[in-house]
């Protein structure tokens, strides 16, 4: 039963799918939706212009926000209804080390670790893998502006950085999805094999590949 899951997280890279999914799924398991808001950050914008000059205070921004929500979510645990977000907060630790030099991650570094509330573990954290290449045409086709500056390359780097961290996390009962053939959005069909492969999970890490 997915009533199990009070808390469920959905993650993976740029144009995986993470958003769409997670509102789907907040409301069959009629959840509290939790998004990053990522374009509320003033500084997307030219950083996707300019990697280098705005990685920091892109990265900044992106911390005090989250780590606000999750203060907030903390606070409300005790009282509110299931939740599903679109973000965890120690991805943000996987952005900087990929974007930051190694004088500005240490001072991110510091501030993360001071600022960083303590928060429980999701009952499920659902990564979305797709090919770069895939990731790309689903960002094109989602028409945000600022996004056109963004490569092949740079979603290669970010699938590796997520494909490395996720080898080691062991937080949580983690189900890696390959969702190149998967449309959790449009496909009901997609999305019920999805609901039943949650339903059936029984162990640490599970994964969930539907061939061509």
């Amino acid at each position: 039963m997915l009533s199990r899951f009070r808390h469920v997280v959905v993650e993976g890279p740029i144009g995986a799918g993470k958003t769409s999914l997670a509102r789907r799924l907040a409301t069959r398991m009629d959840a509290e939706l939790v998004l990053e808001n990522a374009d509320e950050n003033p500084f997307l914008p030219r950083f996707y212009e300019d990697r280098r000059r705005y990685a920091l205070p892109v990265q900044l921004f992106f911390l005090v926000a989250r780590i606000e929500q999750a203060r907030r979510l903390g606070q409300d645990e005790l009282f509110s209804s299931a939740r599903v977000a679109d973000f965890m907060l120690e991805k943000d630790l996987l952005f900087a080390r990929l974007l930051l030099d190694e004088v500005e991650f240490r001072l991110y570094h510091q501030l993360y670790s001071g600022l960083k509330p303590q928060a429980a573990a999701p009952d499920l954290v659902i990564y979305l893998q797709a090919k770069p290449s895939a990731l790309v045409e689903r960002v094109k086709r989602r028409g945000r502006p600022y996004e056109r500056q963004i490569t092949e390359t740079y979603l290669t780097e970010l699938s590796k950085a997520y494909s490395e961290f996720f080898y080691h996390y062991d937080a949580s009962p983690l189900l890696i999805v390959n969702s190149e053939n998967l449309n959790f959005a449009d496909k009901d069909a997609d999305f019920e094999l999805l609901l039943q492969r949650m339903q059936d999970m029984r162990g640490a890490r599970e994964f969930f590949n539907l061939g061509t």
